[in-house]
């Protein structure tokens, strides 16, 4: 009878014991150690850190208000498996916030607008471009340096990052491509929405990098690869690979993926490169009539521009272990003048982000408003929030 009674007893404790286990809640704190709310910053938490069966039933739960955040899903290396999930929380100055994982249906979760996206463009030779709900920027494929260079018309040599100035918050590209395919508009007319009126030609555009050997510039031509990484509420990323190229006699190997989140007028460039120590990352100087300007403090360099009817602000960062100062390089030859934001490289890696504000959207007020948002930017980059699980 005793023994009975004491197996009982232990089946009891045992399931309790394993209720309790399965009533543990995972929980994700997020704290912001800088001075100003943080909004429009992703979190990126992998997979593996969560333990979890199931990944597209995740969902990641305001502990205090009990809101359910937006949540993107991302196959970061292209087999087929997600591997980490982003959401944008709101954290106060100074404070932090706990999130728990839970377990939702598909219909409970938090729908948004699909705002960062990007694409392969064949219908205009094989330009890739990408944009969110603040900017957008499109890149050259080989099929436009070949046209170069068997002398067809069309064509584009160059890996300059191009800006195109939007003024609404909802997609373009796919709207801009058609109405320029079917002969029924085009990108370079602002009717409303925003134009192409961005020069980019062999500059460095908005982020194209270079090497500096000798006081002269190298670069590549266009890129020859691309992967589609991810699209969706939060990011936009992809891939682009290019052909070996020659900086005065350095074999220069590059390849990068570019992302861009929600709310933010920078991508950001996480670029893979052997053959070299540093690499300059350019703003093109079109017609010399800007300003530049860089903080070496807090990691930018700046170009402010009459730019048609309005004006524009194009600028590089990087955190303070990468920036190495800034040049304004400024040659006779078209479109070889640009301002430069030396980084360091370090194994083989350089992180710097790139973007512009275009005084017609009015996201920005003056030249000193735009200043002030990089520095902003350059604390959240040196200061990122600081994500724990348990």
């Amino acid at each position: 009878m005793n023994t009975i009674k004491t197996l009982s007893c232990l089946v009891i404790v045992s399931l309790l014991f394993s209720c309790s286990e399965e009533k543990k809640a995972t929980i994700i704190t997020v704290k912001n150690s800088l001075d100003f709310e943080r909004t429009f910053e992703t979190v990126e938490i992998q997979k593996a850190s969560l333990k979890v069966d199931d990944f597209s039933s995740v969902g990641i739960k305001d502990v205090k208000t009990g809101k359910l955040q937006v949540t993107q899903l991302v196959d970061v290396d292209g087999d087929g498996t997600m591997d980490e999930i982003l959401f944008q929380p709101k954290i106060e100055a100074n404070s932090e916030v706990n999130f728990e994982v839970v377990t939702i249906t598909e219909a409970e979760k938090p729908k948004a607008a699909e705002l960062c996206y990007s694409r392969f463009v064949p219908e205009r030779t094989d330009d890739y471009t990408w944009e969110n709900n603040k900017v957008a920027f499109r890149v050259y494929g080989p099929v436009a340096q070949k046209m170069i260079e068997d002398k067809i018309p069309g064509g584009t040599l160059s890996s300059g990052v191009d800006a195109w100035l939007k003024r609404v918050e909802y997609p373009v590209i796919n709207k801009w491509y058609k109405e320029f395919t079917d002969g029924v508009g085009t990108y370079h007319e602002d009717t409303g929405e925003g134009l192409d009126n961005f020069h980019v030609g062999v500059s460095r555009g908005v982020g194209g990098i270079a090497v500096k050997v000798d006081e002269e510039y190298h670069f590549s031509k266009n890129y020859t690869k691309w992967r589609t990484i991810t699209t969706g509420p939060i990011r936009t990323s992809f891939y682009l690979e290019y052909e070996d190229w020659d900086a005065a006699g350095n074999k220069i190997k590059e390849s990068k993926t570019i992302s861009l989140d929600l709310g933010s007028n920078f991508s950001k460039f996480s670029t893979s490169i052997e053959g070299t120590k540093q690499i300059s990352a350019g703003l093109t100087l079109h017609e010399k009539d800007g300003e530049v300007t860089g903080n070496d403090k807090n990691g930018w360099v700046s170009y402010w521009q009459p730019h048609a009817d309005s004006e524009i602000g194009t600028a590089i960062i990087a955190d303070n272990n990468t920036f190495n100062g800034f040049e304004k390089y400024d040659v006779e030859t078209k479109d070889l003048s640009n301002a430069y934001a030396h980084l360091n490289n370090k194994n083989n890696k350089v992180v710097y982000y790139a973007g512009f504000g275009w005084l017609k959207s009015k996201q920005f007020t003056s030249k000193v408003d735009w200043e002030n948002y990089l520095d902003k930017f350059s604390k959240q980059i040196n200061y990122p929030l600081e994500v724990s699980i348990k």
